[in-house]
C-alpha cells in the first residue's frame, strides 16, 4: 500500500539540493565561529555570509538576522525577550487565541509567573481577527500585540500588515508568527507583514529541522533567553549550527521568493477535496474559504474524534493531521476551533490535509475516494458504542 503524505503544515522532507548545501559545513567549514584561530575565521565568515544572504532577500540589515534552532525558539524569543525588554513602559499584552503553542504558552507563562496582564482577541467563525477588535483591545500600557499571520490548523491569513501599522502608529511592538505563511504566499520582503518580531522555521519550506530566524527590527533589542555567550549580538548564545543555517539560507533562496506551494494547483486540489468532504453527512468544513493558505484544508467530522479519524485513515495510508504537530496526542481539543466558536465535542474531531509539492493529483483523488467509507465507518461505530 502506497503512503500518501497530507501533513506538509507539520513538516517537509529535505530537499536534496538544500542537503548538498549543507555538507561542506560538515566536512570542511567545522570551525567554532567564535574561535580565533584560521579554522574558527574561515566558520565566521561563513556565517557572516549567511546573515548577508538572508538580509539581501528580506531586504533588511544583516544584524536584524539572528539565526534560531527553530520557530519555537524564534516565537519565545520574540514573545519574552520583548515584553521583558518594554516591561518598563507598561505590562499589558494582547494575542489572537488561535495561536501556535509556541507563543500561546510564552504569553501564558509571562501572565502567569511574570506578572503580565493579558487581552485575548475575540475571532470569527473563520477563526479571522479583526483590526477593530485589535484597536478596542489597546490601552495605554499596551506594550506588545501578537498576531499570526497565517494559522497551522485551519488555515486562514489575518490581515497583519494592517494590524502592524496600527501598532506602529501608536509605538507598540507587533509580533507575527508567519512560519506557515513562507513557501505558501506571496513573499516581496520581510516589511510586508508590518511587523517588528517574525520568526521563520525552516523546515516547513523543504529545510532542515532544527534551523530556524528572527527578524528582529532595528534598533529593538529583545533580551536574550539563553545565556552564556554573546552569539548573535548578544540575542541568542550558543555555537551555532552552521551546517543547519546554510540549509535554512538556501532553502528560503530557493523556495520562498518563489513558493514552492504552487499556489493555483494546490488551491485547486484542496477545493477539490473540500468538496468532496463536504457531501458527506456531518462533515463541516473550518477556516476562511478564501482567506487561506491554497494547500491546506480543514473539517471537523460529526459523531467522531480526531485520534480514531487519524489512525482509520494511517490504515489506509493516508498521513493527516489533527492540528498542530506539537500538540499531537493531545486530548484536549482544537483550541483554534473552540475560539471559532466551535463546541468542545467537534473541536475534538478535527482533521487537516495540508498538501505540497510532491503531492499528485492521483493521490488527491485516492484520498477523496477513500474519505466516505472512512468517515462513515468511524461513524457507524462510534454510534453503536454510544
Amino acid at each position: 500500500m502506497r503512503t500518501i503524505y497530507m501533513d506538509y503544515n507539520a513538516t517537509t522532507p529535505l530537499d536534496s539540493e538544500v542537503r548538498r548545501a549543507m555538507e561542506p559545513y560538515f566536512e570542511r567549514v567545522w570551525g567554532n565561529p567564535s574561535s580565533v584561530h584560521a579554522i574558527g575565521r574561515s566558520a565566521r565568515s561563513a556565517l557572516d555570509e549567511f546573515h548577508y544572504r538572508l538580509a539581501a532577500l528580506w531586504r533588511c540589515r544583516p544584524s536584524e538576522v539572528v539565526f534560531t534552532s527553530g520557530g519555537t525558539e524564534s516565537n519565545n524569543l520574540a514573545v519574552i525577550g520583548a515584553a521583558r525588554l518594554r516591561a518598563d513602559r507598561g505590562r499589558h499584552l494582547v494575542v489572537s487565541p488561535i495561536e501556535h503553542p509556541a507563543v500561546r504558552d510564552a504569553f501564558r507563562h509571562l501572565v502567569r509567573k511574570e506578572g503580565f496582564e493579558l487581552t485575548i482577541l475575540p475571532v470569527d467563525s473563520f477563526g479571522q481577527v479583526s483590526t477593530e477588535s485589535v484597536i478596542q483591545s489597546l490601552r495605554p500600557d499596551t506594550i506588545l500585540v501578537s498576531v499570526m499571520a497565517a494559522n497551522n490548523e485551519v488555515g486562514t491569513v489575518q490581515p497583519v500588515a494592517e494590524i502592524g501599522r496600527i501598532c506602529r502608529e501608536r509605538s507598540i511592538l507587533f509580533h507575527t508568527d508567519a512560519v506557515q505563511a513562507f513557501g505558501k504566499l506571496p513573499f516581496v520582503d520581510i516589511h510586508q507583514f508590518e511587523a517588528d518580531l517574525v520568526p521563520v522555521c525552516a523546515h516547513k519550506f523543504y529545510g532542515p529541522k532544527g534551523a530556524g530566524a528572527l527578524f528582529i527590527r532595528s534598533p529593538l533589542q529583545p533580551l536574550a533567553l539563553q545565556m552564556g555567550g554573546g552569539q548573535e549580538n548578544e540575542r541568542r548564545a550558543g555555537t551555532e549550527n552552521l551546517a543547519a543555517i546554510a540549509g535554512l539560507v538556501e532553502a528560503f533562496e530557493r523556495f520562498v521568493p518563489r513558493p514552492v506551494f504552487d499556489p493555483e494547483t494546490l488551491a485547486h486540489w484542496t477545493g477539490q477535496l473540500g468538496s468532496a468532504a463536504a457531501q458527506i453527512p456531518g462533515v463541516i468544513l473550518r477556516g476562511h474559504p478564501t482567506q487561506r493558505l491554497p494547500n491546506t484544508l480543514a473539517f471537523t467530522v460529526e459523531g467522531a474524534d480526531s485520534i480514531a479519524l487519524m489512525a482509520a485513515l494511517d490504515l489506509e495510508g493516508i498521513c493527516a493531521s489533527s492540528g498542530s504537530a506539537c500538540s499531537a496526542g493531545s486530548l484536549e481539543p482544537s483550541h483554534v476551533l473552540e475560539a471559532m466558536g466551535v463546541s468542545e465535542a467537534e473541536a475534538n474531531a478535527l482533521v487537516r490535509l495540508s498538501l505540497g509539492r510532491e503531492t499528485t493529483e492521483l493521490e488527491v483523488e485516492s484520498v477523496i475516494s477513500h474519505l466516505p467509507p472512512v468517515i462513515n465507518r468511524l461513524r457507524s461505530v462510534s454510534s453503536r458504542i454510544r
